[in-house]
């Protein structure tokens, strides 16, 4: 059912100290800052020949990113994106397994601009799991 390994997410106080590192020390290419109000973050695609690393930074008191970094002042990595080829029909097979599914349920559009979903990070080995629309 999933594909291939999208991204994978890392939480960070500081965006622009994080692009550094990125940038000039591993020598990566960028995405421009992608500010995701729906989604109570700011985002940085780091981008790989094989995959992306995406820099999340919490926008607004109330993002989920900001009650993940109080948790854990450092930063780290926050979630892991699998694409799969039908995001209604990956949901309706895991919820049929047990998996939960969070929020409404209902995909909603990513940093990518495709439908996304997130699995509780409970029933996939303390993993918070995020599944794109390929």
């Amino acid at each position: 059912m999933i594909g291939r390994l999208n991204h994978v997410a890392i939480a960070v106080t500081d965006m622009e100290a994080a692009a550094r590192v990125y940038r000039d020390t591993l020598g990566a290419t960028l995405s421009p800052p992608l500010a995701q109000p729906e989604h109570g973050v700011t985002v940085i695609f780091v981008e790989l020949p094989n995959s992306k690393i995406e820099l999340l930074e919490p926008l607004g008191a109330d993002s989920p990113i900001a009650a993940f970094l109080a948790r854990n002042p450092g930063g780290g990595i926050h979630h892991v994106c699998y694409e799969v080829d039908d995001i209604l029909a990956a949901r309706d097979r895991l919820a049929a397994a047990g998996a939960r599914i969070l929020g409404s349920g209902e995909p909603r559009i990513g940093a990518h601009g495709k439908p996304v979903l997130f699995l509780h990070p409970k029933d996939f080995l303390g993993t918070l799991v995020e599944l794109e629309q390929a």
